[in-house]
């Protein structure tokens, strides 16, 4: 089975996801998903009529994928604070802030597997750490990352992950990207 293969894989960009994004999530959740920053963000509603926002890195589909990842994975709780709430330690990491950064990473970037296969595109695992080549990721965290996609395969995904994957298969007409086939090897 050829897994990750949609129609439109080829030409896919942020603002194909953005759209999607937001026929899903914008009026339910008032948030939205824009791209062309420097770096990814999440902002909170700022009150009453306005909308969060879900930064992602110019015009990066994994990005964008990646940050609505996160988003889908935070609570409410999370969710009405700047970046959720988390820390973040930039390139050169030491082995112990590269270890928490892996812990915190194994959902998201589990989610961002699912959805790349949805869109049809290429998934790609990140230790964000490229000034330091030797701690780029541990040997078990690209086994965690499909471990835990297919602990989602098994008891279901969170549920606006849930939405989202489909509205992508959908709009990107890619081969069902919960069929556990496409994450072996």
């Amino acid at each position: 089975m050829k897994c990750g293969n949609g129609k439109r894989a080829a030409s896919v960009q942020g603002r194909d996801i953005e759209t999607v994004f937001h026929a899903c999530f914008s009026r339910s959740f008032r948030v939205r998903l824009t791209g062309g920053h420097i770096e990814p963000l999440y902002l909170p509603t700022a009150g009453v009529d306005s909308h969060a926002e879900i930064r992602y890195r110019e015009d990066y589909v994994s990005s964008a994928l990646h940050e609505v990842a996160h988003w889908c994975i935070a609570g409410q709780a999370r969710r009405q604070q700047t970046d959720y709430g988390y820390w973040y330690a930039p390139d050169g990491r030491s082995p112990g802030q590269q270890a928490a950064f892996e812990r915190v990473e194994v959902k998201p970037q589990a989610l961002e597997w699912i959805f790349s296969n949805a869109v049809g595109i290429r998934f790609h695992i990140s230790a964000d750490n490229l000034n330091n080549e030797a701690l780029s990721f541990s040997t078990g965290f690209k086994e965690a990352v499909r471990t835990q996609v297919f602990t989602y395969l098994d008891t279901g995904l969170p549920p606006r992950a849930g939405r989202f994957v489909q509205a992508l298969a959908v709009e990107f007409e890619s081969i069902p990207p919960l069929d556990p086939a496409c994450y072996q090897g």
